[in-house]
């Protein structure tokens, strides 16, 4: 049953995103800044942990989960070193998916030779 949560729940996610940028004039990277921040907000609330607790990678791995990721780390370099802790908590938080991300997109480009988009 808790795939089936994990799938439903990311698939609302995703569609509500998708919704935005069929319905609005949002572009798609807008959206994401939207959802980064969405999670940051949820989980400053305090929603985001039983949601996720409930959801686990249906909310996590979406773009919600890295916003709430970003304010986690956050919150604890804020609580160790005060207002320089505002600057280090995220990178904290957040370099091991980041530098993932980096080299396995690296990667992709090398095997795949993308092409520029032509206006």
């Amino acid at each position: 049953m808790q795939y089936v949560i994990a799938f439903v729940t990311g698939g609302m996610i995703c569609a509500l995103s998708q919704i935005l940028m069929e319905k609005t004039k949002m572009l798609p990277g807008r959206i994401m800044v939207l959802l980064v921040c969405l999670g940051a907000i949820l989980g400053f609330v305090g929603i985001y942990e039983p949601f996720s607790k409930w959801a686990q990678a249906g909310a996590n791995v979406p773009l919600l989960g890295f916003g709430n990721n970003l304010w986690k780390g956050v919150k604890e370099m804020v609580d160790k070193k005060g207002f320089i802790g505002i600057f280090l908590g995220g990178f904290k938080n957040c370099a091991a998916g980041l530098s993932a991300a980096l080299v396995f997109s690296y990667i992709a480009s090398l095997l795949c030779q993308p092409k520029m988009k032509k206006h």
